[in-house]
């Protein structure tokens, strides 16, 4: 009996394992008030619950541009990575996060937006690896560790750090700024997300996803450190606070 569960758990393992090292790694940046464990896994849990959303609006995504487009015609890659995949999936993802997050009192910091993006995102990366590891199999985990995995740790970061920015000038009373940061804190990473599946399933060279791929983790690990390093209060006041709005 052993012996035939070990390799299911070894798949759910590795399906997993790179979510929580991620997931860590974000915590540990967060230095002024770590965010409680409980949080952490009701966002990651309300990320599996944006999964079963997306796959509802993706499945009629897709059969409508069935009807209207060539599956191999380029409009209908566009709409269907940046639409229909790109903004079901961080539109939900975004859904779940303010539902969860926006008026709690443990929001009290900016980079708190990123721990809670990040927490939502890999609770639908663990959900969507799982599915296809027991899919493709091993081979597919490793390579998703490698990619999908951080990839949406990527895309929270990205909304976390305007969604973060977001709640700050809620608080200091600019609400057409808080506004603007929650429209970005959504069309960014959806921007993004559609471009990783629009190159990865492109007919160009692999290497052109890699050079992608290893861009986006850059700039996201850049982000992290800068953003950990420039926490603030949202009630804590800086020079320029008044005048910028983007001043992530």
């Amino acid at each position: 009996m052993f012996l035939f569960a070990a390799p299911s758990i070894l798949l759910i393992v590795l399906a997993v394992l790179p979510a929580i090292l991620l997931m860590f790694f974000i915590y540990k940046q967060d230095r002024l008030e770590k965010e409680p464990t409980r949080m952490i896994l009701s966002l990651a849990i309300l990320g599996v619950v944006s999964t079963f959303l997306a796959m509802i609006t993706e499945t009629v995504g897709m059969a409508l541009l069935g009807n209207w487009f060539s599956e191999a015609s380029v409009a209908y890659r566009i709409l269907l990575y940046f639409i229909v995949v790109g903004l079901s999936e961080e539109g939900f993802k975004y859904l779940v996060l303010k539902i969860g997050t926006w008026r709690s009192q443990e929001f009290n910091c900016k980079f708190d937006g990123v721990v809670y993006a990040v927490a939502v995102s890999l609770g639908f990366a663990v959900w969507e690896n799982i599915k296809y590891v027991f899919t493709y199999g091993l081979t597919t985990a490793l390579i998703r560790a490698v990619t999908a995995v951080p990839g949406h740790a990527c895309f929270g970061v990205i909304m976390g750090a305007w969604y973060g920015l977001a709640k700050r000038k809620q608080q200091q009373g600019w609400d057409s700024a808080s506004r603007l940061s929650r429209f970005l804190a959504v069309l960014l990473p959806t921007l993004v997300h559609g471009a990783y599946d629009y190159v990865a399933t492109s007919q160009a060279s692999s290497i052109h996803f890699i050079m992608f791929v290893v861009i986006m983790f850059i700039v996201c690990f850049y982000t992290v450190k800068r953003l950990s390093a420039d926490d603030k209060y949202h009630t804590d006041e800086a020079p320029g606070d008044e005048s910028s709005i983007i001043d992530i």
